[in-house]
């Protein structure tokens, strides 16, 4: 998650930034490094509902993987990395139903 963190910074440019985050162990940690310019909310346990990526991963799932046989892992990460691609920012913002995207 540190990675991430640095990485997020130094492609963003210093820029302010507010991730959400749910109450993993690795997002609570005080091992957890948080550069000044981002700021993390962590969402209350058992509320996916709050969660937009939540909806965005039922919604990969749904037009993927669901009812849908693939006789290869390799298949199904192709026929996944295909859609995700696909996804434009007005379908991810549909998806989540939320404005402030």
């Amino acid at each position: 998650m540190n990675v991430f963190m640095e990485e997020l910074n130094r492609v963003n440019n210093g820029q302010k930034i507010v991730i959400i985050m749910d109450g993993a162990g690795w997002h609570k940690s005080d091992k957890l490094i948080i550069p000044k310019n981002i700021r993390t909310i962590i969402l209350p346990p058992y509320s996916p509902e709050l969660n937009p990526t939540e909806k965005l991963w039922q919604y990969i799932k749904d037009h993927t993987i669901k009812n849908r046989i693939y006789k290869t892992l390799r298949e199904l990460e192709n026929a996944v990395c295909r859609f995700v691609r696909a996804l434009t920012p007005e379908i991810i913002r549909s998806v989540w139903g939320v404005n402030y995207v």
